[in-house]
């Protein structure tokens, strides 16, 4: 396997420092503070069965608190975003208390364990920067309301819909069912499609033969007859914007129609089906690629 040699200069300059605070911390006594602290814990049958019984309580309120969120039916996406968050801050609390509790359990003073490794957690921030930068990053969009749950996005070349917003990480499902897990901090440069009306887009071809302008005078009573069929998907009558493009075997005529976002695909399927019906209804077939050979 090819090693990057970043990583490993990277990997050399921990390996420095580390050793060097040890050798600093050695000097100062750090460790066997730290000793002393671990004086106080006491293993026995009894801890190990209440430690064993707090982490099933803590789980089980837990969970509880969790299924009670589920059943909470939100009216708008900002409260589902707020649950949601809610429910990612809950299982890191859980894990804070789960592991506070138990060594409280065994014997040790929580307090003066977190003071006295003030250093070791100083050495692992720095490694878990990229952690700290997706909860950061979660809780500014959080209160800057950039996007919620049920919103559509786009970011990174991914277009889908938010599914679950968490505090490091934000869930996205496209339109197949694929769901993209990514880091807060990779959340950049986003366009999200929620904020206002999509547009579906359809261009059909006709032969350069057919009468456009007795064609244009009943494209009016087509959009009608569209929408009202169609009501579910479109939010108006499909607007025609005219010529698109002469191309070699048709005049490409351009539609477009205003949808949400989420029906933008579906939309676009329902007025190239429409159009085409109608265009056969009023005599015009869409033409195949062809091409003429004039011969002197």
């Amino acid at each position: 396997m090819e090693k990057n040699p970043k990583s490993v200069v990277k990997l050399i300059v921990y390996i420095v420092a580390l050793l060097a605070i040890a050798g600093i911390s050695l000097g100062t006594g750090l460790f066997k503070s730290v000793g002393d602290m671990l004086k106080g814990i006491h293993i026995n049958l009894i801890s190990i069965i209440q430690v064993v019984m707090m982490v099933l309580l803590v789980l089980a309120l837990e969970n509880l608190i969790l299924w009670v969120i589920n059943l909470i039916k939100p009216k708008n996406s900002r409260a589902k975003t707020l649950l949601s968050i809610f429910g990612s801050i809950l299982k890191y609390i859980s894990a804070i208390i789960i592991i506070c509790w138990g060594l409280t359990i065994l014997g040790a003073n929580v307090g003066t364990i977190v003071a006295g490794v003030g250093i070791i957690a100083l050495i692992i921030g720095f490694g878990a920067e990229s952690l700290i930068a997706d909860m950061v990053t979660g809780v500014f969009m959080l209160f800057e309301n950039q996007y919620n749950v049920g919103d559509y996005i786009e970011v990174g070349g991914f277009r889908g819909k938010v599914t679950n917003i968490g505090i490091r990480t934000t869930s996205l499902e496209d339109a197949g069912g694929n769901v993209k897990i990514i880091n807060n901090s990779m959340m950049t440069n986003l366009l999200n499609r929620s904020d206002h009306t999509s547009r579906a887009v359809s261009t059909i071809g006709i032969p350069y033969e057919t009468d456009l302008e007795a064609l244009e005078a009943r494209i009016p009573d087509m959009m009608k007859g569209i929408l009202e069929r169609h009501s579910d998907v479109l939010l108006a009558e499909p607007v025609y914007l005219g010529v698109d493009a002469l191309a070699d075997s048709s005049v490409n005529l351009k539609f477009v129609a205003e949808v949400e976002d989420k029906d933008i695909f579906s939309a676009a399927r329902v007025l190239n089906r429409e159009l085409f019906l109608e265009f056969r209804k009023a005599g015009v077939e869409v033409p195949f690629p062809q091409v003429d050979v004039h011969q002197k």
